[in-house]
């Protein structure tokens, strides 16, 4: 009778195991088709610490290693279609394709399938230079860009250099057109008003097979945008949005009329009668060196989080 109870017990313990086994695959299945967002960067055009910076903000910064601190990108994976593009080429484009890839490890491709422009100030697309001979050597990587920022690495050197040698591949976008990258993954740009001298400056939609985002990390005001911000925020799940400075106070040395953005109070008045749900989609990002968003111990970074919104940290990532 105990042979026949613990014989029992085996097979009770087998088919309970094999079972979880059968979970376990499942759970591994589910997690590998999934499609989503990972934040490369947070930090404006020139990073943190700033070059020549003596202020706190970057004093204690300088000989360490920064790796929080990174020039501002998005990731996007499709692991179903092994997929993987980013956002912006920025001055830490290496450390950030690195991690990119990292999402995808099966993958041996160390270059995105395609890169995603939004304008032509320096934070946004100097990356590029690590694709040419100098450098990686790369073939053909795709640049999404809209027509003028197309044009503008086109006709001027080293950018042109890029392109006759082919190390990358110019596919032109247009405004509020679709750019469909799989099953799983569409783009969508829009113009938005900002200090445009060499190029267009646009926002991304981005729509994955459940949810999606938007991105604006550089803006001048939203009121001189056509489109309602509120809108727009509406109608997707997240929302990374320029917080290049916190208040007017933070610069002593420039007319920041001059470099105009949504400061962050701004922002935050112009959406403090949202609904505590659409308050969460919003992710300040774009940070200066100067902003006291930076520093989670700070009282302003305490009273965005207070006031229901959130700031953008990098190796986030978002389900789409």
């Amino acid at each position: 009778m105990k042979t026949f109870f613990f014989t029992l017990l085996l097979i009770l313990l087998y088919s309970c195991n094999k079972q979880n086994n059968k979970i376990d695959r499942a759970i591994k299945t589910k997690d590998s088709n999934e499609t989503f967002l990972v934040i490369l960067g947070t930090v404006q055009d020139a990073g943190s610490p700033h070059i020549a910076c003596k202020k706190d903000c970057c004093k204690s910064l300088w000989g360490k290693d920064n790796i929080d601190r990174q020039v501002v990108s998005l990731g996007l994976i499709d692991f179903e279609n092994n997929l993987k593009f980013i956002f912006e080429a920025t001055p830490d484009f290496p450390n950030q394709t690195k991690k990119l890839k990292s999402y995808l490890p099966d993958d041996t491709r160390e270059t995105p399938n395609g890169i995603f422009l939004t304008h032509a100030h320096i934070g946004h697309y100097t990356g590029l230079m690590y694709l040419g001979k100098e450098a990686m050597n790369a073939k053909n990587i795709p640049v999404y860009a809209m027509p003028k920022m197309l044009d503008y690495l086109s006709n001027n050197g080293p950018w042109s250099q890029l392109v006759s040698t082919n190390n990358i591949l110019l596919s032109p976008i247009f405004n509020e057109q679709e750019v469909i990258l799989s099953n799983n993954l569409k783009v969508i740009p829009y113009i938005v008003p900002h200090r445009d001298e060499y190029s267009e400056t646009v926002g991304f939609k981005i729509i994955g097979p459940n949810k999606s985002a938007i991105f604006i990390p550089d803006i001048d005001k939203w009121e001189k945008w056509d489109k309602s911000i509120i809108e727009e925020i509406s109608k997707v799940d997240y929302a990374f949005l320029d917080a290049t400075f916190y208040d007017g106070e933070e610069l002593n040395n420039r007319d920041i009329s001059q470099i105009p953005h949504p400061f962050v109070v701004e922002s935050m008045e112009k959406f403090k009668n949202l609904s505590s749900n659409e308050k969460s989609k919003i992710y300040f990002i774009h940070l200066n060196h100067t902003n006291p968003l930076l520093n989670k111990s700070s009282k302003q970074y305490e009273t965005v989080i207070k006031n229901g919104f959130k700031i953008a940290s990098i190796n986030d990532k978002f389900n789409l």
